[in-house]
């Protein structure tokens, strides 16, 4: 089964997971007790869920659609390798996959 690592935002705890293929890292996150809101439950329709993809990483990924790109725009502390956790689906090519969590998001539906 494909695996996957997590950085925390102090850059330095790192968590290495089952990634079970298909799903997405947002899944993935939640079903490791990972702290990666989505509070849209990947509908497309937040940014909460945003994560920022290794560099080695990146251009292995499907381009963001204009929707997620949308989204993007009102993530906290934004990145050239920024994307939603509910968009990146788990496949065979990205086995070892790694994403670090940015230090906090902008949740609308919450108020902050």
């Amino acid at each position: 089964m494909p695996k996957m690592t997590f950085i925390a935002p102090d850059g330095k705890t790192r968590m290495m997971v089952e990634a079970p293929l298909g799903l997405s890292v947002l899944e993935i996150a939640h079903r490791n007790d990972i702290d990666l809101e989505g509070a849209c439950e990947g509908s497309l329709a937040c940014s909460t869920c945003h994560v920022i993809v290794d560099a080695e990483w990146y251009d292995r990924l499907d381009p963001p659609t204009e929707e997620e790109e949308d989204m993007l725009d009102l993530a906290f502390g934004l990145t050239h390798t920024s994307r939603l956790g509910c968009q990146i689906r788990m496949t065979d090519d990205l086995d070892g996959l790694i994403v670090k969590l940015p230090a906090g998001a902008r949740n609308m539906m919450a108020g902050n």
